[in-house]
């Protein structure tokens, strides 16, 4: 049989080190997870107590609304308030949806078809070019380095050069994989941009509480007139924990929004109501979780960075995400990062992403993801060193490969 759609996608390279990283537990071998970005703080009680006393009343066992209820809607708007002084209509300009990734990619059923083109930054988080390919999409990739001048020029270049001129850019700040964080100003060109040219900003907004050293990441709303043209999407799953629970949330322009809902009308009947009524405690009786969380991984960011440098692989840290993006260390380059992320596991016993997986441009690196705890960390960096110091051998056996 022919299979549809999913005939333009490549090969999943996570996969191949999952599988490696399955195979080496079977053998009994002790490996540190630092791959898929899947949080291991347990979710708040209050939110875990919220749920059970919901889950007790068999009213909530119905159909829920494929919008999202109206007290979490409001919720979300009242976060928005308090968080950005933002104003968001929770009737016209909020929705809830079943984890943002789900979200956006139904968005972009909405916005694209067959012969359309959207902008988005490479490497990327791989859902960011696929949720426009499923649609039908073309895709101009618009290279993403630690200079956001350079960016906003790349994608003003990409745009002029496409034809027919794109309907949508997608970003995301702070950004998966590479930590990359921005300014207001960044925005506000982004938002004149886009109401010069008639094309609709995404913002995948995952992040917005997983930030450090004192840094506040911006709304996009925050520029008068952005809702005029984006729409932004926001996440428990980081910043509460709450990976698993599936939820999340769309913001912004009314008449994207309504088609979203329209859509997802078909699709589904929303996220479980007990799920919906616990995600209303942790917008508003939890603020206090995300900051606590943010502390956390941002203690494991300094082990994972400091130690990396003691051994010789000096990496940037991130202000956002729960993520490292770093450079495979000069030796081991011509390995590339799926031979390097395998390199790691085999050797160091340590499993990490490989940058390829983002896109061609992100061959060069791997991403950590903080996920497990800080003497874990150290011990990775243990295993690390020891591929480090074997690291020349390792090269000169590849190049007479």
């Amino acid at each position: 049989m022919e299979l549809r759609r999913i005939d333009r996608l490549p090969p999943y390279v996570f996969s191949i080190v999952n599988d490696m990283k399955a195979e080496a537990r079977r053998r009994g071998e002790d490996i540190i997870d630092l791959g898929m970005g899947n949080p291991d703080l347990p979710t708040p009680q209050p939110i875990v107590d919220k749920l059970t006393q919901a889950a007790q009343n068999s009213r909530n066992h119905r159909y829920s609304a494929s919008r999202g209820i109206a007290k979490l809607r409001l919720a979300l708007s009242d976060w928005y308030d308090r968080r950005f002084d933002v104003e968001i209509d929770p009737e016209r300009e909020a929705l809830v949806s079943i984890g943002a990734k789900e979200g956006l990619a139904h968005l972009m059923w909405v916005l694209l078809r067959s012969g359309d083109t959207a902008l988005v930054p490479e490497p990327s988080y791989p859902i960011h070019q696929f949720s426009c390919i499923f649609a039908g999409a073309e895709v101009n990739s618009v290279p993403l380095t630690h200079d956001t001048a350079d960016f906003f020029a790349d994608l003003t270049q990409a745009y002029e050069r496409t034809w027919p001129r794109p309907r949508v850019v997608l970003v995301s700040f702070p950004h998966n994989p590479t930590g990359h964080c921005v300014d207001l100003d960044f925005f506000e060109r982004l938002v004149h941009f886009a109401r010069q040219n008639e094309v609709l900003v995404v913002h995948d907004f995952a992040y917005a509480e997983i930030v450090f050293d004192g840094y506040k990441p911006p709304s996009i709303f925050q520029v008068p007139g952005a809702k005029d043209v984006a729409v932004e999407f926001v996440s428990l799953s980081k910043s509460h924990s709450m990976s698993g629970w599936r939820l999340g949330f769309a913001a912004g322009n009314p008449e994207a929004i309504a088609g979203l809902q329209r859509l997802k009308s078909y699709l589904d009947y929303g996220v479980f109501q007990p799920i919906q009524i616990a995600a209303i405690t942790a917008l508003n009786d939890c603020d206090d979780v995300p900051p606590l969380v943010a502390s956390v991984y941002g203690h494991r960011r300094d082990v994972l960075c400091d130690g990396l440098a003691r051994i010789g692989w000096p990496v940037r840290k991130p202000r956002g995400t729960m993520f490292v993006w770093a450079p495979i260390p000069e030796p081991c380059r011509s390995l590339g990062s799926l031979e390097f992320s395998k390199l790691l596991l085999t050797e160091a016993k340590v499993a990490v992403s490989p940058g390829v997986g983002f896109g061609r441009s992100g061959d060069g690196f791997v991403r950590f993801a903080l996920v497990e705890n800080e003497a874990r960390i150290r011990q990775a960096v243990r295993g690390i060193r020891k591929v480090m110091e074997a690291a020349p051998a390792t090269a000169s056996t590849d190049a007479k490969g």
